[in-house]
């Protein structure tokens, strides 16, 4: 049984969605992927389709209907992988701002100790391609307000590029986490460290997507704003059981 599932929200991917498929596959280790679909009216989910002919063992979607957020989707895609018992279950996105080759790099992190690995545009310096300076300034000062909120020792604490072993997943409660855009990335992050899990930063070189378009928007950037107070607040109320 393959031990490596990697999730991939899409919607309205569809220049890019052959392309990331096929050079995952094209990796020395045995990954499987799942898709997890938001009713993409462009058609993604029909070239996902017509590639599992490629890869009937490999490759699996789930279609949902509309846009429900990203943090549903990993949370569905979570929740599949556990059922389906894969012992390392990866967050990458479909545009190619990840580099499938660091699949390699983040699983092996978790086969040498550690729980929760993160592919880090900040471990070493700012290493982020083709963003204008507005949105770098935005992303790392947004790492450095959740290090100041939660007291969290992750230096970038809003990466979507990451390797969970199972029993994280299992161990947090994914019905309780509440953010649904790009705060729950901080979410998981923050209650896998309150749980006890042993988290490591892998440095990485994040690209900007070249085709498709960026689903980024004033209200997920004050979710993340505002909810990394609330979540804090909350978790001085709540038992984080050992992992």
């Amino acid at each position: 049984m393959p031990d490596s599932i990697v999730i991939i929200p899409t919607y309205n991917e569809k220049e890019n969605i052959e392309r990331i498929l096929n050079k995952v596959f094209s990796l020395e280790h045995d990954f499987h992927v799942l898709i997890i679909d938001d009713g993409s009216p462009d058609g993604t989910a029909k070239i996902v389709k017509r590639i599992q002919i490629d890869y009937p063992e490999r490759l699996f979607i789930e279609e949902r209907s509309g846009k429900q957020g990203l943090g549903t989707a990993y949370i569905h895609g979570f929740k599949w992988a556990i059922k389906h018992h894969y012992d390392y279950i990866f967050e990458m996105d479909a545009d190619f701002s990840h580099n499938p080759d660091d699949l390699i790099r983040l699983r092996q992190a978790c086969v040498d100790g550690a729980d929760l690995s993160i592919g880090s545009r900040y471990i070493r310096g700012v290493n982020v391609v083709n963003w204008p300076m507005s949105r770098v300034l935005m992303s790392y000062f947004a790492s450095v307000y959740v290090r100041f909120v939660t007291g969290i020792d992750i230096q970038d604490s809003t990466a979507g590029f990451k390797c969970f072993k199972r029993k994280v997943l299992e161990t947090i409660e994914l019905d309780k986490i509440k953010f649904v855009g790009y705060a729950f990335q901080i979410e998981m992050k923050y209650t896998a460290i309150k749980h006890g899990f042993k988290v490591v930063e892998i440095p990485i070189i994040f690209t900007d997507r070249t085709v498709g378009t960026s689903k980024m928007s004033t209200g997920i950037f004050r979710e993340a704003f505002f909810g990394v107070i609330h979540m804090k607040i909350n978790s001085v109320f709540r038992k984080y059981p050992e992992g």
